[in-house]
C-alpha cells in the first residue's frame, strides 16, 4: 500500500484525493461509494471502504453492515489450544452470515456456563454454540437446555451428546479416533499399551474408552476387564497425562494413547523424568492436532479433530434453527448428532515397539 499524508486528525471528513489515492480508484469513484449510488463493483466498493479503514476513518453510517443478531459462544477454558481453534473458525463463519460473535470463556472462580447463559440472554442473542459445556457432563441437569428452548433461543452442542436435549449435535466420532490410534501402535509391534483419558462423567472420555476397550480386544483378544484395566481416567491436563502415564508405564505399556495433545505432552514429559526416550521406550499418540503440536520434541503423533468442518456444522445448523424459530417451525431431523470422522496424523512421537 502506499503511503498517503492526512490532511488531519483521522476524525476530520476524508479527503477524496487520499481515499482515491489509498484505494487506486478515481475521486469520482469514491464520492459514488461514499454516498451508497450504484454504478460501482462490488470489489472496487470493498476497496474504496478498505481505504477508509487503512486511513483511520470511520465509515459512513448507512455503509456499516448491520448485525443480524448477537450469537453467544461458550467455552471452557482457552489454555487447551484446541477451544481457540474452534472459536476463530465458528466467530469467522458466524461473521460470514453477518452475526456478531461473543465469546464467553468458563474460568476457574469465575462465572460458571448457567451465568453466561443468563448473561447472554440478558443481552437478547440469537443464538448461542455450546462448545464442550455441561452437556457432554453426564452428571449434569440436562434440563438447563430444556428451558432455553422453551426461551426461543436457539443453540447447537459441539462435543457431547446426550439424548435427552432436543438440540443439534456436533461431535468427532471419538470411538473410532481411539480405535486407529491402537490400531497404528499394534502395527508397530506394540502389544501392551494404554489410555489417558478425561473423567469418566465425561461423554468423550466414554467414548474413547469404549473404542479402546474394542480395538485392544480385536488386536490382541483381552477380555473387557483385561482392557479396562489399561484405561486411566484423570484430569484434561498435562499433568493429568503426566499422572495417567506414570500408571501406565509401572504396568508395562510402550504404547499410551492420549484423549488430548495436552495429556500426551504429560506423558512424554513422564517418560522423560524415568530416562526413557519417546519415542525409542515409549510411544505417544494425542488427540486434537491443535496448533504448534507438530512443532513439539518430538513432533506428536495425534489424531486429528476435523475442526474446521465440525465447526462450520455447527454454525451452519445454529442458522437453520434461528430460521426455523422466526418461521416457527421446528425440524426433527436436524436434531441429531452429526458425527465426523478424525485422522490419524503421524509424526515422531511413535515408533517400532522396544526390543
Amino acid at each position: 500500500m502506499g503511503g498517503v499524508t492526512l490532511s488531519g486528525p483521522p476524525h476530520h471528513p476524508p479527503r477524496l484525493s487520499d481515499v482515491a489515492a489509498q484505494a487506486q480508484v478515481s475521486e469520482a469513484t469514491v464520492s459514488r461509494v461514499l454516498n451508497g449510488r450504484a454504478g460501482v463493483a462490488a470489489g472496487t466498493r470493498q476497496r474504496v471502504l478498505a481505504a477508509l479503514d487503512v486511513l483511520g476513518h470511520e465509515r459512513p453510517v448507512r455503509l456499516r453492515r448491520r448485525s443480524a443478531g448477537l450469537v453467544g459462544l461458550v467455552i471452557p477454558e482457552l489454555t487447551n489450544p484446541i477451544f481457540p481453534a474452534f472459536a476463530q473458525i465458528i466467530e469467522q463463519a458466524l461473521a460470514g452470515h453477518g452475526y456478531t460473535p461473543v465469546l464467553c470463556t468458563q474460568m476457574p472462580g469465575g462465572a460458571t456456563e448457567d451465568e453466561l447463559v443468563e448473561q447472554l440472554e440478558e443481552r437478547g442473542v440469537t443464538g448461542i454454540v455450546f462448545l464442550s459445556g455441561l452437556h457432554a457432563d453426564t452428571g449434569a441437569d440436562p434440563s438447563r437446555y430444556a428451558r432455553l428452548t422453551a426461551r426461543g433461543v436457539p443453540y447447537v452442542l459441539i462435543n457431547g451428546y446426550h439424548p435427552g436435549i432436543d438440540a443439534p449435535f456436533v461431535s468427532p466420532d471419538d470411538g473410532a479416533a481411539a480405535r486407529m490410534a491402537v490400531r497404528h501402535l499394534a502395527e508397530l509391534g506394540h502389544e501392551r499399551i494404554g489410555l489417558a483419558v478425561g473423567p469418566v462423567r465425561y461423554v468423550p472420555s466414554r467414548r474413547k474408552a469404549e473404542g479402546f476397550v474394542a480395538a485392544l480386544g480385536e488386536s490382541f483378544g483381552l477380555s473387557r476387564g483385561q482392557a479396562e484395566r489399561l484405561v486411566q481416567h484423570t484430569l484434561f491436563s498435562v499433568e493429568g497425562g503426566d499422572a495417567a502415564a506414570a500408571s501406565l508405564l509401572d504396568q508395562g505399556c510402550t504404547g499410551i494413547v492420549c484423549g488430548s495433545d495436552l495429556m500426551a505432552l504429560g506423558a512424554v514429559r513422564a517418560a522423560r523424568r524415568r530416562g526413557l526416550g519417546v519415542p525409542g521406550d515409549l510411544s505417544v499418540v494425542g488427540f486434537d492436532d491443535s496448533q504448534l503440536i507438530a512443532f513439539t520434541d518430538p513432533p506428536l503423533t495425534t489424531v486429528r479433530q476435523p475442526v474446521h468442518a465440525m465447526a462450520t456444522a455447527a454454525v451452519g445448523a445454529l442458522i437453520e434453527e434461528i430460521h426455523d424459530r422466526d418461521r416457527g417451525e421446528r425440524d426433527p431431523a436436524r436434531r441429531t448428532e452429526f458425527v465426523f470422522q478424525p485422522e490419524l496424523v503421524v509424526r515422531g512421537s511413535t515408533g517400532p515397539a522396544p526390543g
